[in-house]
């Protein structure tokens, strides 16, 4: 799967979500979608991005902005990470990879020398009309939540 630009139509998708139900990507139409990938509810750099995501949740909405979390992880795995760290945004389960895929997320990656599949670390930006306006790849955690925002900020204006 070729990598997503800045321009492209986000791909829509429809995934259980933690608090029940689903939440679907076409169904946020006229808002803008913060859509990060993370690699694993409960581990250090994964609790730091959702935790300031969520800190910053009055500010986004005001932004006109919906946050969503993907990983591969259950919704009770979800669950059980919203309610420990009293995370407000929406963390989608993609257990088949399929939007993981789509995004282009699901990748090769190595440590210590051995290689396996697993999550890229990567946001995409998504405009109200449904396609995307800024990609950070390789995600570093420290103050990206804020610079995301900051770029919702700005699409608003």
């Amino acid at each position: 799967m070729a990598d997503l630009l800045v321009g492209d139509k986000a791909p829509d998708f429809t995934l259980s979500r933690n608090g029940a139900g689903s939440v679907t990507l076409s169904g946020l139409s006229g808002k803008n979608v913060a859509l990060y990938f993370y690699p694993k509810d409960d581990t250090s750099g994964c609790t730091v991005e959702a935790i300031d995501f969520s800190a910053l949740g009055a500010q986004f909405e005001a932004a006109n902005t919906v946050v969503i979390g993907i990983s591969p992880d259950s919704v009770k795995s979800h669950d059980k990470f919203a309610a420990k760290h009293s995370l407000t945004i929406i963390l989608a389960s993609d257990e088949e990879k399929t939007t993981l895929e789509a995004y282009g997320v699901w990748k090769e990656k190595s440590m210590y020398g051995k290689k396996y599949m697993g999550v890229e670390r990567t946001t995409f930006l998504i405009g109200p009309d449904g396609k995307i306006t800024h990609v950070w790849n390789k995600v570093k955690v420290a103050g990206h939540a804020q610079a995301v925002l900051e770029a919702a900020q700005a699409q608003n204006n």
